[in-house]
């Protein structure tokens, strides 16, 4: 059994987890977890045993110095624990690391231990993947689901993935099978830009988490970010004609397949989306988020585009 000391009786906790690599195109997804500790200055309580689950050759151990001392970072995943704050706190048990090179099941298990023995109601796996679609559009975000009665309360979508997956499908699938509830939201990500960082991605991930939790998150330097992040790829697209009309192509596709979503069910999931937003003292609604936060949460990719569990 996990024994966990120094940490407090968590309130509501859900376990937000994002994992570096296959999973995570333009470290969007480990960004947004990493921004979470940050923010709300997470304490990291656990980190799994490196020997286990990682091979070297494939992510090296770094060297630094500290006070004059050389010391070694190991590749492992750490723990962290985060309260949020407002008119219902809640805790968030934070998981980063890298996916692992071995032991699949043995590290879910491990995660999933800890799960419970921290008493996690529910499992939220980030991810990012590459996909057909336009840096200068709203980032897409799916949130997908095993459960259909999660599915259904949620307002997501039943996975139908086949293929192969990596360890958030994995780790999806154990919670599944553990009777954890768990749910997976994928970000899409430009392929002809697929390099990190992409804080505009990031900033999706971490909006469709606030509506799926009811949380308010501190966006930081990100929105700055995004939009510097934007007029970018902006410049790099205009410099090379064949990139911006590929673009542009990228463009109609996605405006004509949003076509449908100019409807009065649609309207009104955005109009109650700003009321739940309405959190500053005095009346005043909560400036909303720009062009660069990837847009609304219904803005769901496909999950035929690539996004797995």
């Amino acid at each position: 059994m996990i024994e966990l000391e120094g940490v407090p009786e968590l309130i509501d906790p859900v376990m937000v987890a994002a994992f570096e690599g296959w999973n995570d195109a333009g470290d969007a997804a480990s960004t947004a977890v990493a921004h979470l500790e940050r923010e709300f200055k997470g304490e990291v309580f656990a980190a799994l045993d490196a020997e286990d689950y990682y091979d070297f050759q494939v992510n090296r151990p770094t060297v630094f110095m500290e006070d004059g001392v050389r010391k070694i970072t190991w590749p492992t995943t750490r723990l962290s624990v985060v309260r949020v704050g407002g008119a219902k706190p809640r805790d968030l048990v934070l998981v980063r690391g890298i996916e692992p090179s071995m032991r699949w099941r043995s590290f879910c298990n491990e995660l999933l231990g800890f799960a419970h023995e921290l008493g996690v109601e529910l499992v939220v796996v980030l991810g990012a993947l590459l996909g057909d679609t336009p840096h200068t559009r709203p980032v897409p975000v799916s949130g997908v689901t095993s459960d259909t009665d999660l599915a259904q309360r949620m307002d997501l979508e039943e996975t139908k993935y086949e293929g192969p997956t990596g360890i958030v499908g994995v780790l999806q699938e154990a919670c599944t099978h553990a009777g954890v509830p768990a749910v997976s939201l994928w970000a899409a990500v430009p392929h002809y830009v697929s390099q990190p960082p992409n804080p505009k991605a990031t900033l999706a991930l971490l909006s469709r988490l606030e509506d799926l939790l009811d949380l308010r998150i501190p966006q930081g330097e990100l929105p700055e970010d995004a939009r510097a992040w934007q007029v970018g790829v902006d410049q790099l697209a205009a410099e090379d004609s064949e990139v911006a009309e590929y673009v542009q192509t990228l463009e109609e596709a996605r405006d004509t397949a949003e076509l449908p979503e100019a409807s009065g069910e649609a309207i009104a999931r955005e109009f109650e989306r700003y009321l739940r937003r309405r959190d500053t003292p005095g009346g005043k609604a909560r400036p909303s988020k720009p062009d660069a936060s990837g847009g609304s949460a219904d803005d769901d990719g496909d999950e035929g585009g690539g996004s797995e569990d």
